[in-house]
């Protein structure tokens, strides 16, 4: 007997639950993922909103007061403001129809914050712009207009957790435009990923098996002090070796040659750690990366299957955090 009831009470969830995972599979054949997305008309949904509801509940009361009364001028009141809901039910879905939206860019974070999505949305239209469009993720939602034959870009931000590649939810587009009466809206699904990076963990000295390479790292820097020249600026110099001064009288864009000390070139390797996690070394040598790169100093990484050369700037912090997000991971990395 308690068998029968329980079996009972799980029924409906699990059919719930079924009929939710083929109303997923449906929408994503219907709304494949990609980085531009039109909303077309087999894109867009629309219903009644509850004021919609509301409305359509009024109408049928004056139209029962009109029968019952025979009013002439009832009648012609119902009637025109039912004429006004059609129209509306026009105006509201062409409002979204041929809206594009381009999934831009994603930042890239660390765990715990807030990763930033930007949105390009275009109008094709030089007649009628887009009004209303609110863009909607759990907790984050922004309600824009787009101007005739114009475009405008857009932020969104979704809470990071672990490192990797983080494919955001569903995006919903929706409007109310003009009247509030019916909702029209689509889902899209873009082919955008924010990289997360490790969470950086300060690191002690006496936490590596090498401390040698680590003192190299982070020891006396006074050859640093001592400037030898000036060369042309290359993508990637770190913004500290720029002579700024010279730069602001006119002068063109120059990087400082400075005298280093005899050990120059600086290794992050995986294996100078005798303990730990894996999350835990990845933190440690994400920190470590960090701290060079704002030192201005040249530094490899060697990871148990990958090895990235010695060099300095912005690109080599990039490729050393992002070989460390992605360790571990398949082709996809997502988290």
């Amino acid at each position: 007997m308690r068998f029968c009831v329980a079996k009972s009470m799980l029924f409906p969830a699990s059919q719930k639950n079924l009929l939710l995972q083929r109303y997923r599979r449906w929408l994503d054949r219907r709304l494949p993922a990609a980085r531009t997305i039109t909303l077309q008309q087999r894109r867009l949904f629309i219903f009644p909103s509850r004021q919609g509801f509301l409305f359509g509940f009024t109408l049928l009361l004056m139209l029962l007061t009109a029968i019952n009364y025979q009013n002439n001028l009832a009648y012609g009141l119902t009637f025109w403001l039912a004429m006004l809901f059609i129209v509306a039910v026009h105006f509201t879905h062409a409002n979204l129809l041929n809206l594009v939206i381009t999934g831009a860019r994603a930042e890239s974070v660390f765990p715990g914050q807030q990763a930033e999505f930007v949105f390009r949305l275009s109008c094709k239209s030089q007649r009628r712009g887009h009004h209303s469009v609110k863009l909607i993720w759990p907790d984050n939602e922004v309600l824009v207009d787009v101007p005739a034959g114009g475009e405008i870009e857009v932020s969104l931000y979704h809470r990071v957790s672990r490192r990797g590649w983080f494919a955001p939810p569903k995006l919903r587009i929706e409007s109310r435009y003009p009247l509030g009466l019916l909702r029209c809206w689509s889902f899209a699904n873009f082919d955008l990923q924010a990289l997360v990076w490790p969470q950086p963990i300060s690191v002690e000295l006496g936490e590596t098996r090498d401390n040698e390479s680590v003192r190299d790292g982070f020891g006396n820097q006074e050859g640093l002090d001592d400037l030898l020249g000036f060369r042309d600026y290359r993508i990637g110099d770190a913004p500290r070796l720029i002579d700024w001064r010279s730069h602001a009288r006119g002068g063109k864009l120059q990087s400082k040659l400075h005298s280093l000390p005899r050990h120059s070139e600086h290794w992050l390797d995986w294996h100078n750690f005798s303990h730990g996690s894996v999350e835990q070394k990845l933190s440690w040598l994400c920190y470590l990366a960090l701290q060079h790169y704002l030192r201005g100093e040249n530094f490899g990484l060697r990871l148990p299957n990958q090895e990235l050369p010695v060099a300095a700037g912005d690109r080599q912090r990039d490729l050393a955090l992002r070989a460390l997000a992605l360790y571990g991971f398949g082709p996809g990395g997502q988290t």
